[in-house]
């Protein structure tokens, strides 16, 4: 009996452990798959990922091309700028340098009237302006401008007190330099006013003060100074800075035109009154050959019907002449005697 139990219980056992076996190979299976599939998501992840890192640095290196030409053209672009700078700075010097030379006040003037010759010669004909024009008193202005009469124009550059106006530390200096300003305007339109405002003489009763720099004249038309334009204008002295007075240029020049064609206008018209005249002498001329045609043509009529008189009364004549004619032959030959005999010879 207990060798059944024994038998039974080692049957037990064995289909225990073959159930275990069974479980255990069922196990490694599923476990197989599992790890077959997660190798492959594995695998499709990895390609994922490798085919993204690949897209990523296609970009990253297009990126870092296009970064580097940047790069590249922002360092262009330095030197560039690098040696506009440098130039820029040897304007700047060229600038303190011309500051330099037109510190004393005759060069100043110098330089003025310069600018004052180049833009007359850029804007007008030559046979409308001239360059230092005297009066009879001796009086010697920068320039005129003929139009119908003449437009004095005088350059000034009141630049030391308009520096001191600029550099001053204080407002009291500033104002001091201010008057001292105004005076030094203040003076050059007297004199231009006095000197060369002078009808009697073929000018207009204004003239131009031209200032060459135009910080300076926004100063005496804009600055506290400002005053000092109405009282320019009250002396009938007009100041012009170089883009305010190119304007008055173009006007003049606009004038200039205007005047020329009215001039060609006024030739043109004697040259009209003068074809009419020679009109009227020749319709005189022609109506008298006309007269003189028209009596020709009512003599030519009469001559024309005598003569047709005359040729019937000649054609008449003929005929008469052609009809007696004959007749007269046939009489005369009744009345002809007989012809002698001539005398028989012995």
């Amino acid at each position: 009996m207990l060798i059944y139990l024994l038998i039974a219980l080692l049957v037990l056992v064995v289909v225990g452990a073959a159930a275990l076996v069974a479980v255990l190979i069922w196990r490694k299976g599923q476990s197989g798959e599992r790890e077959l599939d997660l190798d492959k998501r594995l695998q499709a992840l990895v390609e994922t990922l490798d085919r993204r890192l690949g897209d990523l640095d296609t970009k990253v290196d297009g990126r870092l091309q296009s970064a580097s030409e940047t790069t590249n053209r922002i360092h262009e672009r330095l030197g560039k700028l690098g040696e506009a700078t440098a130039q820029m700075n040897d304007r700047v010097k060229d600038l303190a340098k011309l500051e330099q030379a037109l510190r004393p006040p005759k060069a100043r003037g110098g330089f003025g009237e310069l600018l004052l010759e180049n833009l007359l010669r850029d804007k007008l004909p030559p046979s409308h302006y001239q360059l230092q024009y005297g009066f009879k008193g001796g009086e010697r202005v920068d320039a005129v401008i003929r139009v119908e009469r003449l437009v004095p124009v005088d350059a000034k550059f009141p630049l030391d007190n308009f520096h001191r106006i600029v550099e001053a530390s204080d407002e009291g200096e500033r104002q001091t330099h201010e008057k001292a300003f105004g005076r030094d305007l203040k003076t050059h339109i007297d004199a231009i006013a006095s000197k060369y405002i002078r009808p009697a003489e073929g000018t207009y009763d204004f003239a131009f003060m031209y200032v060459p720099s135009e910080s300076v004249y926004y100063e005496l038309v804009c600055g506290k100074t400002g005053a000092l334009y109405s009282y320019a204008l009250e002396k009938r002295v007009f100041p012009v800075s170089p883009t305010t007075f190119t304007a008055y240029l173009q006007v003049i020049v606009f004038g200039l035109r205007g005047l020329q064609v009215e001039k060609h206008a006024q030739e043109v018209m004697a040259q009209i009154t003068g074809l009419q005249k020679d009109f009227g002498r020749f319709k005189e001329d022609f109506d008298l050959v006309g007269t003189h045609l028209g009596r020709a043509q009512s003599k030519f009529s009469d001559a024309e019907r005598r003569i047709d008189r005359f040729e019937g009364k000649l054609e008449q004549s003929t005929e008469h002449m052609a009809i007696e004619g004959p007749l007269d032959a046939e009489a005369a030959e009744e009345h002809t005697p007989p012809p002698l005999n001539p005398v028989s010879p012995l």
